[in-house]
């Protein structure tokens, strides 16, 4: 058995069919949970004790999890299932959505999706009377129950980051960041782009021709100069600016783009520098380089 203090936090996501549960999901998937949706209650402790789970974000494993009416030839294990995980000290918590049965009916309608337990060709109120009791136990067992019946999509995804929102808001905006060569095309997947092509061009330099971005030569050679360091003070200026005003409106992805002549030198450094400064600022970000494949090469010189 894993050790507890390697347990991943557990979030059992249950409730009403039509009450937002889809919803939920993507709000975990943002928060850097590992989702899986509609898994049978028995299964929950192999998942659980499972040590080869992707990390999404943080230090701690994050699983959340939906069981539902769906799996309703299962549903019977879910009290043995709580039990079994307080047995073994696993930590967890359970979510429950629900609305009013009105609401409920005017959303199936709306979808024209079948409810689930309406398969022998009973009506929407009877599949939801069914439902109901079928979920009056672990209702009762939720620690947050969210009523969704006058809610927007967006209140609900902010009263599920206030109940498992841990630490900065920052870190529920995944960031981008990614150098390019502007003769290679430009970026068409980018939020912000940024041309850097003003700056003193390494390449025009016999010896740094054929380096990168990467490279401490012309890592320096673009950073400490007076007009790079004049722009990096008023980008970071911008970033700081701009970055909150994304957080605040719930923007979940971000892309910023760096661009030069080639993507070999000027944006590769500055897209580095970028990435460094956004992350001292608590955000979660990732660096790549889109054109540094196609970088100049010596037989190419």
């Amino acid at each position: 058995m894993a050790e507890l203090s390697n347990m991943p936090e557990l979030v059992i996501v249950s409730g009403m069919s039509g009450a937002g549960r889809t919803e939920a999901m993507h709000v975990f998937e943002d928060l850097g949970y590992y989702c899986v949706d509609n898994l049978p209650p028995s299964l929950i402790d192999d998942l659980v004790l499972m040590t080869d789970l992707p990390n999404l974000g943080g230090d701690r494993k994050k699983i959340a999890i939906v069981c539902d009416a769906r799996t309703h030839e299962f549903f019977s294990t879910m009290k043995s299932t709580l039990d079994n995980l307080e047995k073994q000290g696993i930590g967890h918590s359970i979510l429950f959505l629900d609305a009013d049965n009105d609401r409920l009916i005017a959303r199936y309608k709306s979808s024209r999706r079948r409810h689930p337990l309406c398969s022998d060709g009973a009506t929407i109120s009877s599949g939801i009377e069914r439902e109901r009791a079928l979920m009056r136990e672990i209702r009762a067992h939720a620690d947050f129950v969210i009523d969704t019946t006058s809610l927007l999509p967006a209140e609900l995804r902010e009263k599920i980051k206030d109940l498992y929102a841990h630490g900065d808001e920052r870190e529920g905006l995944a960031v981008s960041v990614y150098s390019f060569g502007f003769k290679h095309g430009n970026p068409s997947d980018a939020d912000l782009v940024i041309d850097v092509r003003f700056l003193p061009n390494p390449y025009y330099d016999p010896e740094m021709r054929t380096m990168t971005g990467l490279d401490d030569k012309v890592r320096d050679y673009v950073l400490y100069n007076s007009d790079t360091e004049t722009f990096i003070k008023r980008w970071e200026a911008l970033l700081d600016c701009v970055m909150p005003g994304y957080v605040s409106e719930g923007k979940q992805q971000l892309s910023i783009a760096v661009g030069c002549t080639g993507g070999q030198h000027r944006s590769v450094a500055l897209a580095e520098v970028t990435g460094d400064y956004l992350r001292r600022c608590g955000y979660r970000v990732s660096v790549a380089h889109r054109d540094l494949a196609l970088a100049v090469r010596p037989e190419d010189k």
